[in-house]
């Protein structure tokens, strides 16, 4: 289970777009990185997560923007309910048909 989120979807955003600000006045990204992860509070690493996340949203970069992981997870859970839902309805429909069997045979 995930821990809560310490910074709020705010805070992601705007530390994403200061470092995408701030590309002109460091000599790389990764040094832009760290700067502003210091100054926000958080560690180079989530916030190059971020970033990185921040450029398959806008399109600059290969990979599932965060709208489409949303829709994947939201699927996953719907075939994980689906085949428990199958799964109870296969066993109730094995009940019922042993039950009619049963019944037919002490008829």
């Amino acid at each position: 289970m995930r821990k809560s989120p310490k910074f709020s979807p705010e805070v992601v955003e705007r530390a994403v777009r200061m470092v995408f600000d701030a590309k002109d006045q460091y000599p790389s990204q990764w040094a832009a990185i760290e700067s502003i992860a210091g100054k926000i509070g958080c560690t180079a690493e989530t916030l190059r997560r971020w970033v990185r996340q921040g450029e398959r949203n806008s399109g600059a970069r290969e990979g599932p923007t965060t709208a489409e992981q949303q829709r994947v997870k939201e699927l996953e859970r719907e075939v994980r309910e689906l085949r428990r839902a199958n799964e109870i309805l296969k066993l109730a429909s094995a009940f019922f048909a042993q039950a009619e069997l049963d019944r037919r045979l002490k008829s």
